[in-house]
């Protein structure tokens, strides 16, 4: 295997302006699925990507059409007694603005201080490509990659993968594979690489509170009919104790608990309290007790309060007695909660808290995620782990996500396969804010991880 390895590196190296090049013409397609503008883009984006796959030498590829963007599938099988792993990522990207912040276009690729900038540079073109860009060496070198592969390239991920359950419910024959490779992620820093082991799921819903028919004349009325936003503000003020726990009747019933084990893992993720409150302008942390900042941002279960508005907004002053008042409400979850049971907690809280005088609704938005874990003992983790200790000498750290990635709990649940998140996006990169970034650096890495990885899961995959 070394051989191969060493001849895959060389390959890398020798094609790495050929790379670049075609990387920047991906990055040059404005696909920004949340705008309908840039929809012809976003379809443009998706050709592209089957046409690179095609031209690897994936002797199927084609585009599954969904409710909104395609998917672009490829399969390439090799030998049944293989293991098959789909690799995951996709296309789509955020909207540049604000525009006047970036330094260079954001779809004119630039190369300044060994980095790429454009939109979409690191989320998830850059990673995805890399990903492509080990794969092709395999293939380039032994004719053909050492396991079973299928690709399945989103353009739905920065609007919440809203067509994804369906689409994945839909072709799961198509789908089928042993694990799912995701070239969606990231690491936990430049020289020290990290493994993910869960992501947090999601649901969202808002409140709609009335007190009248419509907005009194505070004079008149403000001493005699209840204020829609008063009335709201101290709904809100039940959701949490005043040290930050989550006061909703049976929200943390089905949370599982961490263990000592997995509590140490998280304590030896290095984490500095200082650069962390000094990287967001605050002045002190706050939260549940009895955990640290990261078990609660990566393990605890959280109820946000997104927006809250009612009565006057305009500038100067509106003497209003407000009949009505709005709250947005997020949560992120952990294993086992399920986020239509948060939602109804939610909703008898509401119900319970409201005070006579007022009617409230409580609305559920679409595109609740459940949360997602890989299982501990999974070979394709030990494989990662063996893969990134060879290539920066050191243990990864255990990680976890505080944000949902759908589509890892989909996989998992349609398809019984697990997601390995094998990614090289950095703290730095500036995804989703003007000047993103990937490192080119991180570029060559991920393409050689790659190189390494899939030789081993033919080993490890067959043998568990």
């Amino acid at each position: 295997m070394q051989d191969l390895v060493q001849r895959c590196d060389r390959y890398l190296a020798e094609h790495e302006a050929e790379h670049l090049q075609a990387l920047g013409d991906l990055l040059r397609i404005p696909s920004v699925s949340a705008l309908p503008q840039h929809q012809a883009d976003v379809q443009r984006a998706a050709e592209w990507v089957a046409a690179r796959l095609r031209a690897i030498g994936v002797p199927e590829v084609r585009l599954l059409e969904t409710e909104r963007n395609p998917i672009v599938f490829g399969h390439w099988p090799v030998d049944p007694s293989l293991p098959t792993a789909l690799v995951y990522g996709h296309y789509d990207v955020q909207p540049p603005d604000p525009l006047e912040l970036w330094e260079t276009p954001p779809f004119e690729p630039t190369l300044r201080d060994g980095r790429l900038y454009a939109r979409g540079a690191s989320d998830d073109k850059g990673n995805l490509f890399a990903a492509l860009c080990g794969i092709e060496a395999l293939v380039r070198i032994i004719g053909h990659p050492p396991i079973n592969l299928k690709f399945f390239f989103e353009g739905e991920e920065e609007i919440g993968s809203p067509s994804m359950a369906a689409a994945i419910r839909q072709y799961r024959e198509l789908l089928a594979c042993d694990v799912v490779i995701s070239a969606d992620g990231g690491m936990y820093g430049h020289d020290q690489p990290s493994l993910t082991l869960s992501s947090k799921g999601i649901c969202a819903c808002q409140v709609d509170l009335r007190t009248a028919a419509t907005d009194m004349h505070s004079g008149q009325y403000g001493a005699v009919i209840a204020n829609a936003v008063q009335t709201l503000v101290q709904l809100a003020a039940t959701f949490h104790t005043p040290d930050g726990r989550v006061a909703v009747a049976g929200f943390y019933d089905k949370v599982r608990e961490l263990s000592p084990e997995e509590r140490a893992e998280i304590a030896a993720v290095p984490f500095d309290p200082d650069e962390f409150l000094a990287n967001v302008g605050a002045k002190a942390l706050w939260g549940e007790p009895g955990y640290t900042p990261l078990e609660r941002a990566w393990a605890r279960p959280t109820l946000d309060l997104n927006g809250f508005w009612g009565g006057f907004q305009g500038e100067g002053i509106k003497t209003v007695t407000p009949c009505e008042a709005h709250l947005k409400i997020t949560c992120r979850l952990v294993p086992d909660q399920d986020p239509e049971e948060i939602l109804d907690l939610i909703e008898r809280h509401v119900q319970a808290h409201c005070p006579p005088w007022a009617e409230v609704r409580v609305t559920r938005f679409p595109g609740s995620a459940r949360p997602f874990a890989i299982r501990r003992d999974h070979p394709a983790l030990a494989a990662a782990r063996e893969v990134l200790r060879e290539l920066y000498g050191k243990e990864p750290l255990m990680t976890r996500v505080g944000g949902t990635i759908p589509v890892a709990e989909l996989f998992q649940r349609e398809l019984g396969a697990d997601m390995l998140f094998f990614a090289w996006g950095m703290p730095d990169n500036r995804v989703h804010a003007p000047n993103e970034s990937y490192r080119l650096e991180d570029f060559r890495t991920m393409a050689r991880a790659y190189v390494r990885l899939l030789p081993r899961l033919a080993t490890v995959m067959a043998r568990a």
